[in-house]
């Protein structure tokens, strides 16, 4: 393998532990988002058991996916960190509270600080995540040719959007993974709110997709050349179809369905969005070949990278194996 290929195949490996990551934690921050549309306390802690074998495991892929890019990509690392501290810091204190609520809420007399604290810090978690995002699309300013970044600049107006569709999108596939894991009245309530999620994240992918043209002249201009606006067309026309069908799924009850047609549309996006960046990794001129390590890392790298992600896929597939059916609020 030459110098060309090696980055492009860490872009996909990359690009592959993220998506996973996005679908699976996704999930389990849209349960603690949805915690805003139940009140009863057993029915919540329903809600919390259905992901409490997953939740950690999950997070392994957002691991993985930073450790492929610290190995490989090590100046769109250097750039973007000093630029994200202060989100990633309030982050990954989020993520350390959603962890003791999974862990000690059981055990606590009054569950009521807790369910506080985990509505907030999933909701929190969801938001800053779409705000990294839309730094990222904006592109990191520069001065004298450095990286001029500062730490409040996430918190532009682009980013609020995309830190708000985001939840929208978190909390959809979290009333999606309920459906599958709950039954009764608290498994129609998710039914329920199919619908209206589903609208409201339409109308969010569209508010961000309008605006990304105006924040970054680069995809404006790539978006606006033959044959690209056919395939922009289709992506709309494929995330329209799945947002049809996921509101026809629930109507019929179809439970699985519903999950893999909201996961469908977060793959589309991501890939939509990597698609429109290509090749550049981080906006607005580090490319993937300028970004990459040497030759020998890549490769060294790439033997753990191709054991690690068949060993986690099949702990995650038998994790879910084990822990399937439906929780009963009797277990909980």
């Amino acid at each position: 393998m030459d110098n060309e290929l090696l980055p492009i195949i860490w872009f996909g490996l990359i690009g592959f532990a993220l998506i996973v990551y996005v679908i699976l934690d996704g999930y389990s921050l849209g349960i603690g988002i949805l915690f805003n549309a139940i009140k009863g306390d057993e029915q919540r802690g329903v809600m919390l058991t259905t992901a409490s074998p997953f939740w950690d495991g999950n997070q392994t892929w957002l691991v993985l996916s930073v450790a492929g890019l610290y190995g490989t990509f090590p100046l769109v690392y250097s750039s973007l960190l000093p630029a994200m501290y202060l989100p990633l810091i309030l982050m990954l204190m989020c993520l350390f509270f959603r962890g003791m609520t999974f862990e000690f809420r059981s055990k606590a007399r009054t569950h009521q600080r807790f369910d506080n604290g985990f509505r907030g810090v999933t909701t929190a978690v969801a938001f800053i995540q779409g705000m990294i995002v839309g730094s990222v699309v904006e592109g990191m300013e520069k001065d004298d040719g450095n990286f001029a970044e500062n730490v409040m600049s996430v918190f532009s107006w682009f980013g609020l959007c995309t830190g708000a569709a985001l939840v929208i999108g978190y909390a959809l596939l979290g009333a999606a993974w309920l459906i599958i894991k709950t039954e009764g009245q608290l498994q129609r309530k998710f039914y329920r709110l199919i619908r209206p999620l589903m609208l409201f994240f339409v109308l969010a992918i569209g508010i961000v997709a309008s605006i990304t043209p105006i924040v970054n002249q680069q995809i404006a201009e790539r978006w606006s050349q033959w044959p690209n606006p056919l395939w922009l067309a289709l992506t709309a026309v494929v995330m329209t179809t799945l947002a049809v069908l996921t509101i026809r799924s629930a109507s019929h009850r179809h439970e699985i369905r519903i999950f893999i047609q909201v996961a469908l549309m977060f793959m589309v996006g991501v890939i939509g969005l990597a698609a429109s960046l290509f090749p550049v990794m981080l906006p607005p001129d580090i490319t993937l070949w300028e970004a990459a390590s040497s030759r020998a890392s890549q490769q060294f790298l790439l033997v753990g990278y191709a054991a690690l992600i068949p060993i986690t896929l099949g702990y995650t597939g038998y994790s879910y194996w084990l822990f399937r059916g439906k929780v009963r609020e009797s277990e909980e």
